[in-house]
């Protein structure tokens, strides 16, 4: 398999052509040259952009995905911050379960209102002392969320 060129690369990956130019700009990926006006990339960037998509469904940051690799492009995953994440995850998945079941029982709670059905008031309890908690978006994420919002029409 010869050179990949960027249309290449974000058809095979499914990597916007636009996101691999953000990610060559913050250091995660390299290319290798370029043909006419396109950049050229080796073929084992698709595992590379593998694991760049892999850390970042785990919740690391693009910074921290780029520490992950050493200087010669290779992988260099510090184990303890796989560990950490792994129970960061653990914590969320416990939380989301909590949420779910108190929602489920409170759609078919038979209390005349939520606020007199002993389980509804143990899940205010525990949102209140932050138990359970929003999953937490990138503060990029929230402002694309608040300018789509600011432009809805209204009904």
């Amino acid at each position: 398999m010869g050179d990949l060129d960027i249309a290449d690369v974000a058809r095979r990956s499914g990597v916007p052509a636009s996101a691999l130019r953000f990610y060559e700009e913050k250091g995660l990926i390299a290319s290798i040259g370029r043909r006419g006006l396109k950049r050229l990339f080796d073929p084992s960037i698709l595992e590379r952009l593998t694991l760049i998509a892999l850390g970042r469904a785990a919740g690391f940051s693009l910074r921290e995905i780029a520490a992950m690799f050493a200087p010669d492009g290779r992988p260099r995953i510090d184990r303890r911050k796989l560990a950490a994440k792994a129970e960061t995850l653990d914590r969320t998945i416990r939380e989301m379960t909590a949420l779910r079941d108190g929602l489920r029982h409170a759609a078919v709670c038979p209390a005349r209102s939520h606020l007199e059905c002993p389980s509804f008031r143990r899940l205010l309890r525990a949102a209140k002392a932050g138990v359970i908690r929003a999953p937490q978006i990138s503060a990029r994420k929230a402002k694309r969320r608040a300018a789509r919002r600011s432009f809805k029409q209204p009904d």
